[in-house]
This record gives structure tokens, C-alpha cells and sequence, in this order.
């Protein structure tokens, strides 16, 4: 359990005075977008919060805008919630209480607490005034009720074009709060739905189905961000005038707010729709769906919900905080190999040509239950291209040099006598000599190495696409548009290999040796593996992007 917070105070005083019998929270995505990790806060902790007081927990889409739905977001939304391992017990549509809203709207119509309107949208808004000038009574707000009970009743049954009339709640135009200035309950909109099909033209706006849906479902606590906080008032008249015979509570809490990282859907949106992502799960994005191909344990996300709480004010989150968090979950739990992303050839001449051996690595030293691995050795091998410089530059180089010796982990030490170069002068192989008295270490009390670097035997080694990510845009809330904010060197290709022992499943996450932790790709295929860096070692050799 994360450390005491506000709400939990209120659900135990309510649990305690017998207010209610059992907690029951919901999570009510709307599914024109997959979520992110700005939603993870609301998920994890809805969850949490009735898990922890023996409730339940509902999974609702609040799919009342069938022109920016889709089914193809509301199985990817139940998927990355399924991932997140937060398992709802019910699972609803705001479109299941069509009926039951259109009845609800039916008796604030008869209340003569609601009205059609034929102003435009353009002038209801115009008429509803602002902070400081009080709004203007619609001149169809004294339609009598028996006038508003017809029309209403066809604009349900299709008399009337999209937009030619709305209903409103008649409430007060002159509320300094400008969400009760007569808000809109129904619109006409002709437009295929993912669930009701055509089976409705009139669709009720959020402020009034969510009220009512959390009221159906009896829900106790319904929490949401702090930008519906001036909702709040609404949100109760709605429960109380359609007279719904379960009252919930609305609570606010801040919302989860990541610096520097596209959040909104609508941006995402955009640059999916533009091509400037690969989709959805795009790595770079911190989009649920994308931090699992990236690699991010489900539980780092549940460290990082718990350890922010759920405060009354907002502020931004650096993501390197998650980073913490993810590091923490794989350092026990990933099994290290070897790998190289920008190789360099060693040849060591004195190795046997014909000789290949086989030595014994553990595969995580702090997790023995991990077991060990073989790794193979021949007398070539790669190593990484930062790990070489010709001529030592000063005492703090720990890497190889012409006429300096390295241990190669798990093998020999070797040192370096003589390099190639390509047409552009840059050292394609190195060749070396090996000592054959120290394998696996032995050898350290005589002398000691120049540092300790990792290799991959070039002639087992499998090669590996590696995906290096970075922020997707600089300076995101600079005022720019978010196209003229791309990182040009968000994604980096680069092309290495592995040990050829490893046999990797998609979404299984490796600790590289003194690279990071990388995630098998679903691009993987026969001719290629392809790795996704997940996030690098806090402090580690990192080799240059180049």
C-alpha cells in the first residue's frame, strides 16, 4: 500500500461511519485514443483503491462520440489495462445506459429543468457570456413543457438535421460558474456507433452521461483530475434533479503530468495520423502500448504511481523518475548477456583458427536462480568501437590501446598489437594476442589488466538491429507546434550482434553488458532480431550515438 493520501482518509471515514457497504471505482476511458502514462496514475490507483478496501473495480468506456470512436481503441485500451495487470471486475459502456439517460433527460424536461434549443453552437456560446459578464436566457428557454417534451422526442426519432437543435439544462445563466450556465445535454449527430450501431441520432454530452453512468453503476468514489473540479457542481444537479437513486461522490485529484513528453491524445493523434510515429506503440511515445514495446515492467509503473500518491496539486514529473523505477524491477530479474551495437573486428592471431571453446557465464550475478549461460570464444570476436583507441590518452582510459591489455569478460586477457583501416582511415580490425593462462580471471594476482570490456564471438554471434530511443521533441512547451519540435535523433539504428547462445522471445528484456536493458521487438523475423533499448544503465560505459 503507497503511503497515506487524501482520498483514502475519505473512503475509510465513509466505510467507518457506514456510509457505504463496499468501495467501487471505475476507470472511464473515452476511446478515441490509446492511453498514456499520464492515465496510469488514474488506473493504478482506482484499482489499487478498491483492491485495498476488499471493492470493485469497473472498466467503463464513455463512448458517446461515436464520430471519434473506434472498436480499434477500445480493444487497445482493454489490452493496455489487462497489461498493467489492473483486472476490472465489470466491464461497461456508457452506450449500455442510452435508454436509461434518455429517460433521465425525460425528467428534467418534465421538471422543467431542461429545454430545446435552436440557437447554434456558435451562439450558444456566445450567449453564455464569461467570467466577467453574466450569460444571456436563450429565447427558447420558456418553451413550455409540453412543447420541449415533443421536440425532444423528435429529435430522438430523426425530424431535425445535426446541429439544428440541442437540449439544455435550465439552470442559471448568471452562476459565476460558467458550466452551470444552461450546459448542453443532447446533441444531434447521425453517425455510426461501435455498439448502438444506428440505433440512436441524439447522443447526451459527458458532463451529463458520466454523472448519471457513475450513479447506475454505483460507484462510490468518483475520482478524476482537478481540471473537473469546477464540474463538481454540475455533476452533483445532474445526480439530484434526475433524481438517480444512488448518489456518488465526485473527487479531484492532480493529474499526472510528464515533463517535456507529448501526453495529450489529440497531439499523438496528430502525429501518428502524420506519420511522424510508427503508431500507437511507437517506442518514443509514452503511451502505454509504446512503453510495453519498449520493455517497461507493468509493476515499475505501479512503483512510479505509488510513489507520487495522489496529491491535490499538479506539477511536472521528470520521466527519468520512471527510469528508476524500471532499472529497479529489471536489475534482478533480466538475464545479462553480451552484445555489441557499433562493432569493431579482433583477431587474435595466436588463438588456434581451428579451435572454438566454450565458456560458462552466470546469467545474472545478483539472481542465481537465473542459472548460467554458455558463451563460445574463437579467435575472433567483436567488441565495442568505443572500447578501442590507439594510443592511451591518459591513466583514467580502462579500455584496450595499441600495446595495452584488456580482460575480455568470462575469457582472456588480450592485448593489441597492430589495427586495420578502411579507405576513410577508420580501424576496421584489430588484431591481438591472447595469454592462455588467464581464462575466467586467472592470472589477476601476477598482473593486473588495463579494464575489463565485453565481446561477442564473431563467428556464432547473431545480428541485431538495436533501437536507440530519445525524447521524441525538444522543448515541448515552448509554443511551437509540435511538428517543428521533433528530435531528429530520437531514434537511432544501429546494427550489432548478440551471443549466439541467446534465443530471445518478443518482449523479453536482456541487460546488454554495460549498454542497458533491450526488449525483443515485434519486428523481429527470420532474418533479424530487432531490440528496442528500454532504458540505459544509470551509470555505466554508454557508447557514442552516432
Amino acid at each position: 500500500m503507497e503511503n497515506k493520501n487524501f482520498i483514502r482518509t475519505i473512503i475509510e471515514q465513509d466505510l467507518a461511519s457506514k456510509k457505504h457497504d463496499k468501495i467501487v471505482t471505475r476507470f472511464p476511458p473515452e476511446p478515441n485514443g490509446l492511453m498514456h502514462l499520464g492515465h496510469a496514475r488514474a488506473i493504478v490507483m482506482n484499482y489499487i483503491l478498491s483492491k485495498d478496501y476488499g471493492g470493485r473495480f469497473h472498466l467503463r468506456f464513455d463512448d458517446t462520440n461515436p464520430v471519434k470512436e473506434d472498436t480499434i481503441f477500445v480493444e487497445g485500451i482493454k489490452k493496455d489495462i489487462a497489461w498493467l495487470g489492473c483486472h476490472w471486475d465489470d466491464l461497461y459502456y456508457a452506450s449500455d445506459y442510452f435508454d436509461q439517460m434518455y429517460q433521465r433527460a425525460l425528467v428534467l424536461v418534465k421538471k422543467g429543468m431542461a429545454y430545446v434549443c435552436d440557437l447554434s453552437a456558435e451562439e450558444i456560446k456566445a450567449h453564455r457570456g464569461d467570467l466577467k459578464t453574466h450569460g444571456i436566457d436563450s429565447p427558447y428557454r420558456n418553451r413550455s413543457i409540453e412543447e420541449n417534451l415533443r421536440l425532444f422526442e423528435a429529435m430522438k426519432n430523426g425530424a431535425f438535421a445535426d446541429g439544428e437543435k440541442v437540449l439544455r439544462a435550465k439552470i442559471d445563466m448568471k452562476s459565476p460558474n460558467i458550466n452551470m450556465r444552461d450546459p448542453i445535454i443532447y446533441r444531434i449527430q447521425r453517425a455510426h456507433h461501435h455498439n448502438t450501431q444506428d440505433d440512436w441520432c441524439i447522443y447526451p454530452m459527458y458532463d451529463f452521461a458520466h454523472p448519471l453512468e457513475d450513479a447506475i453503476e454505483g460507484i462510490t468514489h468518483s475520482l478524476c483530475s482537478l481540471e473537473f473540479e469546477d464540474h463538481r457542481p454540475l455533476y452533483d444537479w445532474f445526480v439530484k434533479h434526475t433524481e438517480m437513486p444512488k448518489v456518488p461522490r465526485q473527487i479531484e485529484f492532480g493529474k499526472l503530468k510528464i515533463a517535456n513528453q507529448v501526453i495529450g491524445k489529440r497531439l499523438i493523434r496528430q502525429l501518428v495520423d502524420d506519420h511522424v510515429v510508427e503508431g500507437w506503440d511507437d517506442p518514443r511515445l509514452i503511451t502505454l502500448s509504446g512503453l510495453r514495446r519498449r520493455g517497461v515492467p507493468p509493476l515499475a509503473i505501479h512503483d512510479f504511481v505509488k510513489a507520487l500518491g495522489l496529491p491535490k496539486s499538479e506539477g511536472f514529473t521528470e520521466i527519468s523518475m520512471l527510469d528508476e523505477f524500471i532499472r529497479e524491477r529489471l536489475k534482478m530479474n533480466a538475464k545479462r548477456i553480451h552484445a555489441v551495437i557499433d562493432p569493431i573486428k579482433v583477431i587474435i592471431t595466436n588463438y588456434p583458427a581451428d579451435k572454438h571453446e566454450v565458456l560458462e557465464a552466470p546469467l545474472n550475478r545478483e539472481n542465481e536462480a537465473l542459472g548460467s549461460r554458455e558463451l563460445t570464444f574463437s579467435n575472433t570476436v567483436y567488441i565495442e568501437r568505443d572500447d578501442f583507441l590507439e594510443n592511451k590518452p591518459n591513466k583514467k582510459w580502462k579500455r584496450l590501446s595499441l600495446g595495452i591489455e584488456v580482460r575480455l569478460m568470462h575469457a582472456y586477457f588480450i592485448k593489441a598489437n597492430d589495427v586495420e583501416y578502411d579507405e576513410n582511415g577508420l580501424v576496421t580490425t584489430i588484431y591481438a594476442t591472447y595469454d592462455k593462462e588467464t581464462k575466467s580471471g586467472s592470472g589477476f594476482n601476477e598482473r593486473k589488466p588495463n579494464g575489463n570490456i565485453h565481446f561477442v564471438d564473431a563467428k556464432t554471434a547473431k545480428p541485431a538491429e538495436i533501437r536507440l530511443y530519445e525524447d521524441l521533441v525538444e522543448n515541448v512547451d515552448d509554443g511551437r507546434p509540435v511538428e517543428e519540435k521533433i528530435n531528429a535523433d530520437s531514434k537511432q539504428v544501429k546494427y550489432g550482434f548478440i551471443e549466439g547462445g541467446i534465443n530471445p522471445e518478443v518482449e523479453e528484456t536482456f541487460q546488454f553488458t554495460r549498454l542497458g536493458y533491450f526488449t525483443l521487438d515485434k519486428d523481429t523475423d527470420d532474418q533479424r532480431l530487432v531490440f528496442n533499448r528500454t532504458v540505459s544503465l544509470k551509470s555505466s560505459f554508454k557508447p557514442k550515438n552516432k
